[in-house]
């Protein structure tokens, strides 16, 4: 008891079981697999040498970049107009469009790919309704080509760019838009010169956020593209199911963390915006300012003849905003609606609209063993990472909430590292990391390997709940001679109880939807239920993957029903019972 009151005196201990599990399962092995890149002990370059010395490796190379560059460009052409649309409208509408966003970002990656799958391929959707309409007799090649590849991996993506986007826009004075106009300013000036600006941090972390785990792309690339649509992910997982030759499998995925680490530096670590000269922002603002001075007489003069004109934005534009939301919308939506509404079909293929309505494959997915066994290893799984990061990364957060600025910021980037990393270099050092303890192809291994990248949603989420919390409430429960655990259970845990709530519904959801890390470390003894569904999905499009597609797309909105519920009978708790007389 002696101890546990010495370690929760201090902060910094509180966070020693998180970054102990962190270190033993995936820095050690980060730190061996590049150490293995080097040919250590003897340190050479030679693996990289061997790795550029084949030209297909540097073809896939250059295509993994292209790729993953261009999925983050059309996600930012279209993640921000939807961010401005979304916080330029109402409270109440807001709300509703940031849900709307959420739920796909929930959803199961797999569900969605497999759902382009239905929409796109030869007898998908598309083609079939072009077949029926008489415009075309053959049908077109939509999938399995660079194109689909794109809209696989953006309609994945796009909600991780619109949340930052949409989060530091919130944060902007809308007075300083005002002020740019009653200056003469026009409205696309106004927000070239103030808006934009102000809302460069969001851009920055929502691109490097998208490019970072585009590099990392596995499932959906090799589900909607060609051969000549490869990328590096997709070498490294075929060595590590096949000829398992180590320098290649390490070098080339030290090769995916030196991109994602040079464009850190380009970029740069600090979101804040302050970057300095360097900048290619910075750049481009003397560009700006520049031709700012040649164009200053035409202002002038434009000024002048709109000084007395009515403001206010033309009723097109509303349209036009309104009319590219919906679109973005149904964009996200639609293909979750798709795997849906195909999955009561009666017919022993696929077929949108249905035309019988059945729960067939409902009875074919709970009555086959295959598919509840796998559903019940994801369950025996999910659970235990759960409550293991949930227990642990809410002890990390409140140390690290407690710890100094400076000291908080760096353990709490060490923390985010299995997120922020590719996931195909995450799953090989995991994999060798669970090699040395003896638990690749076990349970406690998937276990393990899952609540690695659990521990930093949990981490993230309640240290944004902590963010908000009032320490002199500890305080005073203290001084009235409360103990620390007392203290902890009785005043600071009710108040930071849906943080944890939500931590937890996300580290679940993680566990629940892995599939890339479970792959490396499961390999063919564990099955679970993304596992059964990707394998289904290579071999035979069973219409019972429909069935389970839908059940994982409705698995997010189940938890944010629950989400909702926990909070409103917090907030009932809260308000007093007017019911009984004032006395």
């Amino acid at each position: 008891m002696n101890t546990l009151q010495k370690l929760w005196r201090t902060p910094i201990g509180l966070t020693v079981p998180a970054f102990a599990i962190l270190l033993a399962v995936f820095g050690i092995p980060m730190i061996g697999l590049f150490l293995t890149t080097l040919n250590a002990p003897d340190f050479s370059i030679g693996n990289y040498q061997a790795f550029f010395a084949q030209r297909a490796n540097v073809v896939v190379l250059l295509q993994t970049i292209e790729i993953s560059v261009v999925a983050t460009a059309i996600c930012l052409l279209i993640g921000y107009p939807m961010a401005y649309l979304i916080v330029a409208a109402p409270k109440r509408i807001r709300i509703a469009l940031i849900v709307l966003v959420i739920v796909p970002y929930l959803t199961s990656g797999l569900a969605r790919t497999y759902a382009w799958i239905l929409i796109l391929g030869g007898h998908g959707l598309i083609n079939n309704l072009l077949v029926y309409l008489g415009l075309i007799s053959n049908p077109l090649s939509l999938i399995y080509n660079r194109s689909a590849v794109y809209i696989g991996m953006v309609h994945i993506m796009l909600p991780m760019m619109i949340i930052p986007l949409v989060s530091v826009m919130q944060g902007i004075d809308k007075s300083l838009m005002a002020a740019a106009r009653s200056m003469g300013a026009a409205p696309f000036t106004a927000f070239w010169r103030v808006f934009f600006p102000l809302s460069l941090p969001g851009v920055r972390s929502g691109s490097l956020l998208v490019f970072i785990v585009c590099l990392g792309f596995y499932i959906t690339p090799a589900s909607l593209g060609g051969l000549r649509d490869a990328m590096l992910s997709s070498f490294i997982a075929s060595q590590v199911r096949n000829s398992f030759d180590l320098s290649y499998i390490a070098t080339a995925a030290f090769m995916l963390l030196a991109i994602a680490a040079l464009v850190l530096s380009m970029v740069g670590f600090d979101f804040s915006g302050e970057r300095g000269r360097r900048s290619p922002v910075a750049v481009l603002g003397i560009v700006a300012r520049v031709l700012s001075k040649i164009f200053a007489p035409y202002r002038a003069q434009r000024w002048i003849a709109q000084l007395y004109k009515a403001g206010g934005h033309s009723p097109w534009t509303k349209i036009a905003g309104a009319g590219f939301m919906v679109v973005v919308l149904f964009y996200l939506l639609f293909p979750e609606l798709v795997v849906i509404v195909m999955s009561f079909s009666g017919k022993p293929y696929l077929e949108f609209p249905p035309s019988e309505l059945s729960l067939r494959w409902y009875r074919s997915f709970f009555t086959a063993q295959s598919w509840t066994r796998a559903v019940w290893t994801s369950i025996q799984i999910g659970l235990p990472v759960t409550v293991l990061s949930t227990i642990i990364g809410t002890l990390a957060a409140y140390g690290l909430a407690r710890t100094l600025p400076g000291l908080r910021g760096l353990l709490t980037m060490i923390m985010l590292t299995p997120i922020t990393f590719p996931v195909v270099v995450v799953g090989v050092a995991i994999y060798f990391g669970l090699v040395n303890f003896g638990l690749v192809g076990t349970k406690p291994g998937v276990v393990l390997a899952h609540t690695v990248g659990s521990l930093a949603f949990v981490v993230v989420i309640v240290s944004a709940t902590l963010a908000n919390f009032d320490w002199r409430l500890e305080q005073a429960a203290k001084s009235m001679r409360a103990g620390p655990l007392q203290t902890f259970f009785r005043v600071t845990l009710p108040l930071v109880r849906p943080g944890i709530i939500a931590g937890a519904v996300f580290a679940f959801i993680h566990s629940f939807d892995e599939i890339v890390i479970t792959s490396f470390v499961g390999g063919f003894a564990i099955e679970t239920l993304p596992i059964k569904m990707w394998e289904n999905m290579n071999n035979t499009i069973d219409p019972t993957i429909a069935a389970a597609g839908s059940l994982l797309t409705l698995l997010p909105v189940v938890w944010l029903v629950v989400l909702y519920v926990a909070w409103w009978r917090l907030r009932l708790r809260g308000q007093p019972d007017r019911s009984l007389p004032n006395t």
